[in-house]
């Protein structure tokens, strides 16, 4: 069986996790990957050099986010995403909500502004570019809640009930193009709420926490909803090729369930990493606090003394 423009034959034997690991899937994730690996290792080689410090914890969590991609990209879990629902809907998961979670970790931003080399007085390179572009209208609309949160829920809802999921699904170039999204939409949904990296909307630790968990919701009702279908929804996998021995209903319950389950998975990450950055922020406030206090003798404190003895001696 032909699966739509793919030209790849779709007679798959039936999924397990050990076939579905097995090397293969797309060429452009894979170079991506090796890409954005290389240049992220040259980051921080080049920080090295000259005496720097990077964080370990950040390059593992970028490595783990490439990884991520890879074995949902890379792999024949891309073949039996093609023909099987609930397999396509753990790529979906894994390229949407934790692959950017870990690649935002591993602070990308952060690394390229601090690598790369000031181009000199009056003139622009590409690390001068970079800043511009973060300080632009352009990158303020797309980090702003008002843009992300309806972009994150429309990324559901928009695609696979209307027949734009079918159409991309029928070439090669749709297909990744649909992942790229998927991808593009989980950086810029959770850049800002993340704050590692710097950017133009950058709202407190509470407001953080709301963005949060003002879209997760929609993941678990998107899935709710296909858990209850009587009937398959997607047309793409309505009629499941006979070697798999899959019955299409049932795999998509399967895959909404998929993604009623992954809606708490980052909610759960980023809540951890935002109460430890907010444990960090609390601590490096209070030290400077001690350094000032240290410095002028804590005249703060004396001041704020002195006014409540004024207090007390008006009272007499």
């Amino acid at each position: 069986m032909d699966h739509g423009g793919h030209g790849m034959m779709m007679d798959l034997p039936p999924f397990t996790l050990s076939r579905g690991l097995e090397f293969g899937g797309d060429p452009f994730f894979l170079v991506g990957c090796v890409l954005a690996l290389g240049l992220y290792g040259w980051g921080v080689a080049r920080l090295r050099r000259r005496g720097d410090a990077w964080p370990v914890g950040r390059v593992v969590s970028f490595v783990l986010g490439v990884l991520t991609i890879a074995v949902a990209m890379c792999t024949k879990l891309n073949d039996y995403g093609m023909v099987m629902f609930s397999v396509h809907m753990v790529q979906h998961m894994i390229i949407s909500m934790v692959s950017p979670i870990l690649l935002l970790l591993g602070a990308p931003v952060t690394l390229t502004l601090r690598a790369l080399p000031a181009a000199g007085r009056g003139r622009k390179g590409p690390r001068e570019l970079l800043v511009a572009l973060l300080h632009s209208r352009y990158m303020r609309i797309i980090t702003h809640p008002a843009f992300t949160i309806p972009l994150f829920i429309a990324s559901l809802y928009a695609l696979y009930f209307t027949p734009l999921f079918d159409f991309l699904m029928e070439s090669k170039a749709g297909h990744i193009a649909m992942m790229v999204h998927f991808l593009a939409v989980g950086l810029v949904f959770f850049w800002p709420i993340m704050g590692v990296d710097p950017g133009p909307h950058r709202p407190g630790y509470v407001m953080r926490m709301l963005e949060l968990f003002s879209g997760m919701p929609f993941h678990a009702f998107f899935g709710i909803a296909l858990m209850m279908a009587s009937e398959p929804m997607v047309g793409t996998y309505r009629h499941p090729p006979a070697s798999l021995g899959i019955d299409a209903l049932s795999d998509q319950t399967w895959a909404g369930g998929i993604a009623w389950a992954f809606s708490e998975i980052p909610s759960v990450i980023v809540l951890v990493a935002l109460v430890y950055q907010w444990y960090k922020s609390e601590q490096r406030q209070a030290r400077r606090i001690d350094r000032t206090a240290d410095r002028d003798g804590d005249q703060e404190l004396a001041a704020y003394n002195a006014y409540l003895a004024s207090l007390q001696s008006r009272s007499q």
